[in-house]
C-alpha cells in the first residue's frame, strides 16, 4: 500500500515560512515571486513522492508524456498559491483580480437563515474565498481544517490573521465535535467550508469513478450534510496566473438525504456527483490540483461493507 498523504511531513519549516513572510511583506509581491523559483526548483529535486505524484496526475489528466518542466510548473503554480496566502491573509483583496461566478445564488441561499455547507476539493485557493467573505462582514465563515497536519503553516497564517484561530473548525479534534461545532455555526447561519475530497487516515472511504479509474472519496462530509440537512453547494477557487483568481459557487443540493434503508447507493450517488465536478474542474485547470500523491490508492486497505456504513456516523469515525 503507497504512503497514506497525512503521514508525509510539512514542507518547508518554521524557518523557511518566516522567511518567505518576511521577504513578501517587506518585499512585496514581485520580489516574492521570484523566490518561488528556486523555491520551486528545491521541491523538485529533494521531494520524490511529490514529484513523482505530480506527474503521474498530469500524465493522467493531460492524456500524454509530460516534460520535466510541466511538473515544475504543477509545482510552482502551488507554491505562489501558497505565498498568496499571505497577502490575501494580510491584505485582503487589495492587488488581486478575484473574479466571482456564482455569489448571486449564494447569497440568495443564505437569506433563507439555515446556513450552509461549502464543500471544496484541493484544487486552488481557500484563502480567496475568505478574503470575498470580507465583502459581507455580516455573514460568517467558518472553515474545517486540520490544524496538526501543518502546524507551521498555520501558525504563520493565525499570525498574520489572529481572527483565523476563532474561525477555524479543527478537524483534528474528532467527528463529534466536529459536528457539533457546524451545527451550531450553521444554526447561526453562517458558512461553513469543508474539503471533501480527501480521507483522512482510518476514515470510511468509497471509490467512485475520477478520471477514468475508481478512486477513494470519504463519507464523512456527506453524513455531515445529511445530518445537518441545510443546502450545500460546491466551491473553488482557481488560479489563472499572476494576480488572477476565479472564484466559483454552484448550487449542489438543497439538502443531502441518505435513507437509513438505502445507505450504500445514496452515498454513492452524492459522492459520484460531487467527484464528477471535481473532474470538471480538474480539466479546466490541471496546474491547480494539489493532491501531491497517488490519490488513488490513499488507502487501498480500507474496505466499506454496506452494512457497515450505517455504523459511521460522524467525521472520522
Amino acid at each position: 500500500m503507497s504512503e497514506h498523504w497525512q503521514s508525509r511531513p510539512e514542507g518547508g519549516g518554521r524557518f523557511a515560512l518566516w522567511l518567505i513572510r518576511t521577504v513578501a511583506l517587506h518585499g512585496g509581491r514581485p520580489l516574492a515571486r521570484l523566490v518561488l523559483y528556486p523555491i520551486t526548483l528545491y521541491f523538485y529535486c529533494r521531494r520524490r513522492p511529490e514529484r513523482e505524484a505530480s506527474r503521474s496526475f498530469l500524465e493522467r489528466v493531460l492524456g500524454k508524456p509530460v516534460s520535466a518542466w510541466q511538473v515544475m510548473k504543477h509545482l510552482h503554480a502551488f507554491a505562489a498559491i501558497t505565498l498568496d496566502r499571505i497577502f490575501l491573509l494580510a491584505r485582503g483583496e487589495k492587488g488581486f483580480d478575484i473574479a466571482v461566478e456564482g455569489l448571486d445564488e449564494l447569497e440568495s441561499t443564505l437569506a433563507k437563515g439555515r446556513g450552509l455547507l461549502l464543500m471544496g476539493s484541493h484544487q486552488g485557493s481557500f484563502e480567496a474565498l475568505r478574503a470575498l467573505s470580507l465583502r459581507r462582514p455580516d455573514i460568517p465563515l467558518r472553515v474545517v481544517l486540520d490544524k496538526q497536519k501543518t502546524p507551521d503553516m498555520t501558525e504563520l497564517l493565525e499570525a498574520l490573521a489572529p481572527d483565523i484561530g476563532a474561525n477555524v473548525i479543527d478537524a483534528s479534534l474528532g467527528g463529534a465535535s466536529i459536528t457539533l461545532a457546524m451545527a451550531e455555526a450553521c444554526d447561526k447561519g453562517a458558512m461553513v467550508a469543508l474539503l471533501a475530497d480527501r480521507g483522512r487516515e482510518h476514515e470510511v472511504l468509497r471509490r467512485t469513478p475520477f478520471l477514468g479509474e475508481p478512486a477513494p472519496f470519504p463519507i464523512g462530509p456527506w453524513l455531515v450534510a445529511h445530518s445537518l440537512r441545510v443546502p450545500v453547494m460546491l466551491c473553488f477557487g482557481l488560479y489563472e496566473g499572476g494576480n488572477r483568481y476565479r472564484l466559483i459557487f454552484e448550487h449542489f443540493a438543497d439538502r443531502v438525504d441518505i435513507p437509513r434503508q438505502d445507505r450504500a447507493n445514496a452515498l454513492d450517488a452524492w459522492i459520484a456527483r460531487y467527484a464528477g465536478r471535481v473532474e470538471h474542474y480538474v480539466h479546466v485547470a490541471p496546474y491547480n490540483w494539489f493532491n501531491f500523491y497517488d490519490f488513488w490508492q490513499q488507502d487501498v486497505a480500507t474496505a466499506v461493507r454496506p452494512d457497515a456504513v450505517a455504523v459511521r456516523e460522524r467525521v472520522g469515525a
